[in-house]
């Protein structure tokens, strides 16, 4: 059939199903088929590759990517869009459809037996209020993906990909830099959405690496300093690490872990990279 990504299209196809968008699955869906275009483009979708969609809504990416993979999944938690995207669909011999929470999938388990256990790739339009959540679970399992291209809030995506001493930059720039190397594709008005969001949105490659970027004794830890550094982000580090609920090191401890590491203990979080996180961290792994 006709791609679906067109305002026109789109519409018709509501209208026909009598679909009604609902607020708590965060849906608006995309009716550009440029905007579609970039984004397959940007995941380097091969004949070769098997795809995992989050998030397919009416199926206008999921045509684009069953032209160009050898075998596509696509998971939908809203039940009602199921009869819609069995249509939509219908001429693709290579796409299955799992109404499902992505959250709950075992995602392993569908790598292997849908691809030999291979790395896969995921291409999403990620709901804005479970973008973080997602993503994270995609890097936190160690799963055999070769690449994640999804479509977030520009802001999330900026957070994403932002450098220490920026504003933007925080436990999540961290986190996404450890699994992978993030880099922003393009940017996303919201006229290219039914319907329109109040803010713009960004494309974002995440190319995933074989094992975290930095080596370091305890990644727990690592993060417990992360997140205790950014909830009081404007506090220095050594009083954020020291009054944070969850950590036991005294003053002294990452005073004389920093003056190591030739920083002075009046430094933010915001101002260490990713490795001299990692640094700090083993230090004080006793």
């Amino acid at each position: 059939m006709d791609r679906v990504a067109s305002a026109g299209n789109t519409i018709d196809i509501i209208k026909k199903h009598d679909f009604s968008f609902r607020k708590r699955f965060g849906q608006n869906f995309l009716i550009d088929a440029h905007v579609l275009d970039k984004i397959v483009d940007a995941a380097d979708i091969k004949k070769d590759d098997y795809v995992i969609e989050i998030g397919p809504g009416i199926g206008s990416m999921t045509q684009c990517l069953c032209e160009r993979a050898g075998k596509v999944t696509a998971v939908e938690i809203d039940r009602d869009l199921i009869p819609i995207l069995n249509e939509t669909l219908k001429d693709y011999d290579n796409v299955t459809v799992i109404n499902e929470d992505i959250l709950k999938v075992d995602l392993a388990g569908l790598i292997n037996k849908e691809n030999g256990g291979k790395p896969a790739k995921v291409v999403a339009n990620l709901p804005y209020y479970i973008t973080t959540p997602i993503v994270m679970t995609l890097l936190e399992n160690h799963l055999p993906l070769k690449g994640i291209t999804v479509m977030v809030q520009k802001e999330v995506a900026q957070r994403m990909q932002a450098e220490p001493g920026s504003k933007d930059y925080g436990a999540l720039s961290l986190a996404v830099k450890y699994y992978s190397d993030p880099r922003i594709v393009a940017n996303v008005p919201p006229n290219c959405f039914i319907p329109r969001p109040k803010v713009g949105s960004a494309v974002i490659c995440l190319d995933v690496y074989d094992s975290p970027v930095v080596k370091v004794k305890d990644g727990e830890l690592m993060f417990k300093l992360i997140r205790a550094a950014f909830n009081q982000r404007r506090k220095t580090l050594v009083n954020s690490i020291a009054n944070s609920g969850g950590l036991t090191f005294s003053k002294q401890d990452i005073t004389d872990a920093l003056s190591s590491m030739n920083l002075p203990e009046t430094i933010r979080g915001e101002a260490l990279s990713l490795e001299e996180f990692a640094a700090l961290s083993d230090l004080l792994t006793f």
